[in-house]
């Protein structure tokens, strides 16, 4: 046993041993290649210098200048690397932490509500009345009285004031001859209005991109810096068409459809409307244009609370745009509940207004990819315009123009055929490709943009820039100069020099992080 214990310590002292001469081996290394190997270098220089013609001294020193620049350009390189890494480090862990503040924050919230309907339990046993009690007398009828109206308690609140609003109102549209205008004068007709009657100043382009946007998806994204008008612009779209616009503003706790919608609370029996429902409920009486803004719609995350109505808006019969509010109809329920359900109406258009701060979330491909996203950053110029009236448009008049503008101007085989290479080149290149969801709406919007006043490849370059060249931001993008300058020669050979201006400044953004 003790032959062992020597011979063990012994192992242990030279493995220390070994491990202390390879590091200093390696230390001895550097040292000699930094600092002795330096000497050596600059004494072998000097004793070879001595025989030196003119133009020896100036090889060398244009060989010193190359290999200077080279170590320089290494160090820079690897510097880059090195920050790269550490920026991306770093963004991974403030994801993990968001997430994290974020689950804590929901549990907080399922808390919060089981709390809050317990308090109304007891507020309704305070009264005397159970739920149970509620419940039987809100279905409760006499046979004698069936045929007369109900006028007992209802679940909603909220949609029996619309229902009330609307009773005796008259909504259908009756247009004037001089409301009856192409998509262009359109146009030209809302800008005068909006600067004349409002003060809001907006230029041509982002207005043939709203109006295209309407042709080409029932959902738009404003983003833009704050202060530009992304809030202000379906505000005074509403007003020139006599229709306000319902101008919701989202919570960041919306998590899922029940804050928005509202639900059935089953303690008392009676439905949590909300400002959206309600919004939703008055487009049910209209026959002109509505639109409902979801102010700040990135403040939570979008792709949470209005999955239902994306999918939902996604489907051809607009027979099936039924929303679920309840399980069944009761007595004195909202007029226009069927089955539960409220049949969204073709004349609403949902529009989100959103900024990229650290407050806010990322809008994921799944919304983009269904909405028309419209940039509104550069603040419009003055207009002296002068007094303009709104307009009496009827939902079906609207369409009406849509449908001439597609037959008239509908996009060239040309233009197609160009997108189609366009499509190849990015698949091939950059892994990025784009669906028929994308090229129906470049089909959409193209005509109506053009209606508007506008070109073909205007439209198109604002398309692209859009709804494809943004799925860019996914890309690591450092590592595909050669591709992103490729692809920049290739619009010009395609569309024509100076013509995709929108692409080749979202290109040249990307350049300039390399």
């Amino acid at each position: 046993m003790v032959e062992f214990a020597r011979y063990y310590i012994d192992f242990i002292r030279n493995f220390f041993t070994n491990i202390g001469q390879f590091f200093n081996q390696i230390f001895g290394a550097f040292a000699e290649l930094l600092f002795s190997g330096v000497i050596e270098y600059i004494n072998s220089f000097i004793d070879k210098s001595a025989n030196f013609t003119l133009l020896d001294w100036v090889m060398a020193f244009l060989v010193l200048v190359i290999n200077l620049a080279f170590i320089v350009f290494v160090v820079l390189k690897l510097y880059q690397v090195i920050r790269r890494y550490v920026k991306f480090a770093k963004i991974e862990i403030e994801k993990d932490e968001l997430l994290e503040e974020i689950s804590f924050l929901n549990q907080k919230t399922v808390e919060l509500i089981d709390e809050k309907n317990k308090i109304l339990a007891l507020k309704v046993s305070n009264l005397g009345v159970t739920p149970e009690d509620e419940s039987r007398n809100y279905g409760q009828s006499s046979a004698d009285d069936s045929d007369d109206e109900y006028t007992g308690p209802s679940r909603f609140v909220k949609l029996l004031q619309v229902d009330k609003e609307y009773e005796n109102m008259v909504t259908q549209i009756h247009m004037k001859d001089e409301d009856m205008i192409n998509l262009n004068e359109l146009v030209k007709r809302f800008i005068n209005f909006s600067a004349s009657r409002l003060g809001l100043f907006y230029d041509k382009k982002i207005i043939s991109a709203f109006f295209a946007g309407m042709a080409a998806s029932k959902t738009m994204i404003l983003e833009g810096i704050s202060g530009t008008g992304k809030t202000s612009l379906p505000y005074a779209m509403g007003k020139f068409f006599n229709n306000d616009s319902e101008i919701i503003a989202v919570q960041p706790s919306w998590r899922d459809r029940a804050e928005m919608i509202g639900y059935l609370n089953e303690f008392t029996k009676k439905f949590n409307e909300t400002d959206f429902l309600k919004a939703v409920y008055k487009t049910t009486y209209r026959d002109d244009v509505c639109l409902i803004v979801l102010d700040e719609m990135n403040l939570a995350r979008v792709e949470y609370y209005f999955a239902e109505l994306l999918s939902l808006l996604e489907m051809p019969d607009a027979d099936a745009w039924l929303i679920d509010i309840v399980p069944d109809n009761q007595p004195g329920d909202p007029k226009h509940l069927q089955n539960g359900k409220i049949l969204l109406p073709q004349n609403v258009w949902f529009v989100g207004t959103a900024n990229k701060d650290d407050s806010t979330f990322t809008i994921t491909d799944k919304v983009y990819d269904r909405a028309t996203p419209i940039i509104i950053n550069p603040k419009s110029a003055y207009i002296d315009a002068p007094d303009t009236e709104g307009v009496n448009l009827s939902y079906d008049y609207l369409v009406e123009l849509f449908r001439q503008a597609n037959k008239d101007h509908s996009i060239s085989l040309k233009a197609i055929e160009n997108l189609e290479k366009l499509d190849a080149f990015i698949t091939k290149n950059l892994k990025v490709t784009f669906g028929n969801r994308i090229m129906k709406q470049i089909r959409a919007f193209v005509p109506v943009y053009v209606a508007c006043g506008n070109s073909e490849y205007e439209a198109l370059d604002y398309m692209v820039a859009r709804k494809i060249f943004r799925k860019f931001e996914s890309l690591n993008l450092p590592f595909l100069q050669d591709e992103i300058n490729e692809l920049s020669v290739l619009l010009d050979r395609l569309f024509g020099k100076n013509v995709f201006v929108e692409c080749q400044d979202y290109l040249n953004s990307i350049k300039r992080q390399f």
